[in-house]
């Protein structure tokens, strides 16, 4: 693995936990923090469900699509 490479993983895996906390944080929080419901259930309760596995989700694929692509390139050096 290049340094190159490393050093952009490094930037987007900071990318990840910065849109993590602002996720998380007031702003975003106070945007679905609302009277309205969704079939009963509070924004809040649904923005919180759906938004946190959703973003563990695309961690996963980025995960994967890493150890997929030094697989390859493991490969291609033997």
């Amino acid at each position: 693995m290049s340094n190159e490479s490393t050093t952009q993983q490094r930037q987007i895996w900071l990318i990840f936990f910065f849109l993590g906390v602002v996720m998380l944080n007031f702003p975003f929080l106070q945007i679905f923090n609302r009277v309205e419901t969704f079939f009963g259930i509070p924004l809040l309760v649904i923005y919180l469900f759906f938004g946190w596995p959703i973003s563990i989700a695309v961690i996963y694929i980025f995960t994967r699509t890493i150890e997929d692509d030094e697989s390859d390139h493991s490969s291609e050096v033997d």
